[in-house]
């Protein structure tokens, strides 16, 4: 049986979570040290994840607005993604990029350096997993939790 949206908005924030997860670990185990762009996506899986989470607990107006914020939450993350891979990655330097500006604005580079902390250039910052660069692994669960949220947003409570 179809899952309902409520299990579709837990899905996609435990996914999410999952995501940061594995870039904490990524950073801190394979000293895989991320650049604001990777810092960026953190904070958009992590949005999302509370967005979710919190929607999921209401009723169906509210877990369709949650559904509606994590389509376009994972819109933005895979503007970010793309973005990574295609352009920021052939930097030199990814300091005042739109990433490194709206992490710092926010302050969360200051208050949480260990999550949020950008301690390479996007040219360092591309590795491979599997033969597949980290931005496209990210690119493509950022589609995937898209199309979760759009499951979500077309069923019924």
């Amino acid at each position: 049986m179809f899952a309902s949206n409520r299990r579709l908005l837990i899905l996609i924030a435990l996914l999410s979570f999952a995501a940061v997860g594995a870039a904490l670990i990524s950073q801190y185990m394979f000293d895989m040290q991320p650049c604001a762009y990777c810092v960026l996506q953190r904070l958009i899986y992590l949005a999302l994840g509370v967005v979710c989470l919190l929607t999921a607990l209401g009723g169906g107006v509210m877990r369709r607005l949650g559904a509606l914020l994590g389509l376009a939450l994972s819109a933005c993350g895979i503007w970010a993604a793309y973005y990574q891979y295609t352009v920021a990655s052939k930097l030199l330097s990814c300091a005042q990029t739109f990433a490194d500006r709206f992490v710092a604005g926010l302050g969360l580079d200051t208050l949480l350096p260990q999550v949020f902390g950008a301690y390479a250039t996007c040219a360092d910052a591309v590795v491979k997993v599997l033969g597949v660069e980290y931005a496209l692994w990210s690119l493509a669960l950022f589609a995937l939790l898209a199309l979760l949220s759009l499951a979500a947003l077309l069923k019924r409570a």
